[in-house]
């Protein structure tokens, strides 16, 4: 194959992240992709390479945006963070307090806390929905208020794939003074400060020339085709259009294809769960804010503490109920779980489909993030995104080791 042209730059010790980083396009068929480290505020791993639209040869270049799909829920869960730390609502307190409208259907009892931790059976919305209504924050809520769980909040959990991020900014815009959605919120309180180029609900004046397209889709043949690098359970459930794992992202169907989130209209409207876009120097940027103690953003020592804890575990145990498998989850982001192992015991961060993957170990003062736009077929633990944070974690543990 051609040589590929990498830029950006790594600090020394981290001279494997570029190494890695390298052969992923050598032998794991990457496209086009970034990756970035942050230690100790210190941006020591900042990379770039390939191809940002090879339908058009265009390169990747340092100010490349690309949509990160889930990985957006680790950025939307410090924006709720950072919510909670200004006092704005508690994690135990109950929704309905602070939206009224919310109690329907049996939820009046589901705290805040219940809700981030993927435990209040709402993954699905039966109420239909298109792009229009996800435009309009009022319209959203009026269809996800009423939604009838899918199972007694708090005894079970399943991964709020998309509507996660629907609940998390309704919390927001009910209790923010100036009323703000998700993603104006991130803007104003996480990215403005830290100087991000993350976008949750892409500006229209960022031109096309800085996007890169997505490449690849899950299609259902595909599903199968594929199934030896997916649990076999999901990818049973997700063909069944009755289930509640194909339910969760069915609604609106545009929702469930990748490619179509190529397109501007899906780009432009605020999807707090699946369609942050920006740069992996951003992410890692801001999870190294948190892994340090969020000093800069002034995060409460005891809002940071409860990011580092898992959730306690559903009353029926922590098998998720959408994905088909043991997971464990707090506070709108993954924890580590037997099986993905992706950091210390305090690390949280999210995965995004396709393989993409950004978190926050504090243990290790680190922000990772790596991001491309070959959609890969794996829930999490993509070898492309494994290869780089085993670097990564190696040299940031050798880094303590040394001083």
């Amino acid at each position: 194959m051609a040589e590929i042209e990498i830029g950006g730059r790594v600090a020394p010790g981290f001279e494997a992240v570029r190494v890695a980083f390298e052969e992923n396009f050598r032998s794991r068929s990457e496209i086009g992709a970034t990756v970035a480290v942050v230690v100790g505020n210190e941006l020591v791993v900042d990379l770039w390479g390939g191809m940002a639209d090879p339908t058009r040869n265009r390169p990747w270049r340092e100010d490349t945006l690309v949509n990160m799909f889930s990985t957006t829920k680790g950025m939307s869960a410090l924006a709720v963070a950072h919510a909670h730390s200004r006092g704005l609502f508690d994690y135990d307190e109950k929704v309905a307090a602070y939206w009224p409208e919310f109690a329907a259907n049996g939820k009046e009892d589901v705290t805040v806390r219940t809700l981030l931790s993927h435990q209040a059976g709402l993954c699905a919305i039966d109420t239909p929905m298109n792009v229009a209504t996800l435009a309009s924050a009022e319209a959203v809520a009026a269809a996800i208020g009423p939604q009838k769980p899918a199972w007694t909040p708090g005894e079970r959990h399943g991964y709020h794939g998309i509507t996660l991020g629907w609940y998390e900014s309704e919390l927001i815009r009910r209790t923010d003074p100036r009323a703000r959605t998700m993603g104006r919120y991130f803007a104003d309180e996480i990215a403005t400060p830290l100087g991000l180029d993350f976008h949750i609900g892409l500006p229209d004046d960022v031109p096309d020339e800085r996007l890169a397209r997505i490449m690849g889709d899950w299609y259902r043949t595909k599903m199968v085709f594929n199934i030896r690098t997916m649990p076999s359970e999901f990818v049973r459930d997700f063909l069944n259009p009755r289930s509640i794992t194909a339910r969760a992202f069915a609604n609106p169907k545009v929702l469930g294809r990748p490619l179509r989130y190529n397109d501007r209209d899906l780009r432009r409207i605020e999807l707090p769960a699946s369609n942050g876009t920006g740069t992996a120097r951003s992410v890692a940027l801001a999870y190294g804010e948190f892994a340090s103690g969020g000093r800069r953003l002034e995060i409460d020592p005891k809002t940071m503490a409860s990011l580092h804890d898992p959730a306690a575990s559903p009353t029926d145990g922590r098998f998720d109920e959408v994905l088909r498998m043991d997971t464990t989850f707090s506070l709108g982001c993954c924890k580590p779980w037997s099986g993905f192992d992706f950091g210390s015991s305090h690390a949280f961060g999210t995965p995004g489909a396709g393989g993409s993957m950004g978190f926050a170990d504090p243990e290790l003062g680190m922000g990772f993030c790596y991001a491309m736009n070959r959609m890969g077929f794996y829930l999490f633990d993509d070898p492309r995104e494994t290869a780089l944070r085993d670097a990564a974690t190696q040299a940031a543990r050798a880094r303590i080791a040394a001083s």
